[in-house]
């Protein structure tokens, strides 16, 4: 008996090594300077003001962080929102008015590049909760709830006009392109639902292999890209949203999920996993480099922003912020420092 449990103590070893062994070549060098902050929530969302050195940060927990400086340095706000237990998941600026919207249904508003929040009461019939925010212009902004519920306003969030009859349904991810096209994936996996401006209803559409859908977004010309579980990205051929090219594995026999793309340029795009992996194409996904240094990060890396070709940002758990520099190197010292807190 101890010896058959020997052997299969060296076998999960062995199994465990090859797993983390990686074929693809490693990044020139690591672009992405580390960030720990004092929470331990995760971050979903972050947006900038006109001048891109003021941004806000938001995530689970209510929390909420100020940058000045573009980023480098955050400051923890924090707001006067009862007793109920909010989690923040968008944030939206266009100039200096400002969108939050979060669970369970909280919306705020600012016109003074947040140095001022209001509450606006959402009507208790709201199909959902509010998931994402996008600041279309002085007093509009268009929202969607994470049941595929999308809504518009033009007077600051005092009212607004639905622009879909029927929910999608309980969603994982819902993505929007900046033309205003949605994609939304189903709280399992098995299928996504599209949406144009102008529908009347979301359109299903079945997944096109036997693995579960990760997350669903859309290229900078508009095309659609898709993770699924096993490490497997696909992207649409054209503006058809059911025709899908080859499936692509960037690094086989992963043990890690992806869980989002962001596209620095056209063709240049990086893709965020599990446990801290980073993937990056500078030819739209036909070869592969991995950014080896963020390994040792011990964090999830759930969204990438890229608020120009210059300015980008990684969202990960237990406080952890990448911002995009290629100036920078990692140092070991936040590393240590990282490996600490946790």
């Amino acid at each position: 008996m101890i010896r058959k449990l020997k052997q299969i103590l060296i076998l999960l070893v062995v199994s465990l090594f090859c797993i983390s062994c990686s074929s693809l070549p490693t990044t020139e060098n690591n672009p992405w300077q580390a960030i720990s902050l004092p929470t331990e929530s995760t971050f979903a969302d972050i947006a900038f003001t006109e001048d891109l050195n003021q941004g806000w940060l938001v995530g689970t927990q209510a929390t909420l962080f100020e940058t000045t400086d573009g980023g480098d340095s955050w400051q923890e706000k924090n707001l006067e929102l009862g007793d109920a237990k909010v989690s923040f998941t968008s944030v939206s600026f266009k100039g200096n008015e400002g969108w939050i919207v979060g669970k369970p249904s909280i919306l705020l508003h600012t016109d003074d590049g947040g140095q001022n929040w209001s509450r606006i009461l959402l009507s208790e019939k709201l199909p959902g909760s509010p998931y994402g925010i996008l600041a279309l212009g002085p007093q509009s902004a268009e929202m969607v709830t994470d049941l595929g519920a999308i809504y518009q306003t033009t007077d600051g969030g005092l009212s607004w006009k639905g622009l879909v009859e029927g929910a999608v349904g309980v969603a994982r991810t819902i993505t929007r392109s900046p033309n205003g096209e949605y994609v939304a994936v189903s709280a399992r996996g098995n299928f996504y639902s599209t949406w144009k401006p102008g529908d009347s209803e979301w359109t299903p559409h079945d997944r096109n292999s036997s693995r579960r859908i990760q997350n669903m977004g859309f290229s900078k010309d508009d095309r659609l890209w898709l993770l699924a579980r096993g490490g497997q990205i696909q992207f649409t051929q054209s503006d058809d949203f059911e025709d899908w090219g080859e499936v692509k594995y960037p690094e086989a026999s992963t043990s890690w999920g992806l869980l989002d793309i962001g596209f620095r340029t056209s063709d240049e795009m990086w893709v965020a996993g599990g446990s801290g992996n980073l993937l990056l194409s500078t030819d739209f996904g036909d070869t592969w480099q991995k950014d080896q240094e963020l390994e040792k990060v011990p964090s999830n890396l759930n969204k990438i922003v890229f608020v120009n070709d210059n300015m980008g940002f990684i969202l990960g758990q237990k406080g952890i912020l990448l911002k995009y520099d290629p100036s920078v190197q990692q140092t070991q010292a936040f590393l240590d420092a990282v490996n600490t807190k946790v």
